[in-house]
């Protein structure tokens, strides 16, 4: 994950969302969300 840009990261979370990945998955993406402290809207949920 330390890879990817902040950018990156939220369009990846926003379209596993949108194409209802795997929920673990999605915890995955959120937990490093939360690490970098980036707030997302949950307009796609």
């Amino acid at each position: 994950m330390k890879y990817l840009s902040d950018q990156m990261l939220i369009e990846v979370y926003h379209r596993a969302v949108d194409l209802q990945l795997d929920s673990a998955f999605i915890e995955l993406l959120r937990a490093e969300l939360q690490t970098r402290n980036i707030r997302i809207t949950q307009a796609s949920a």
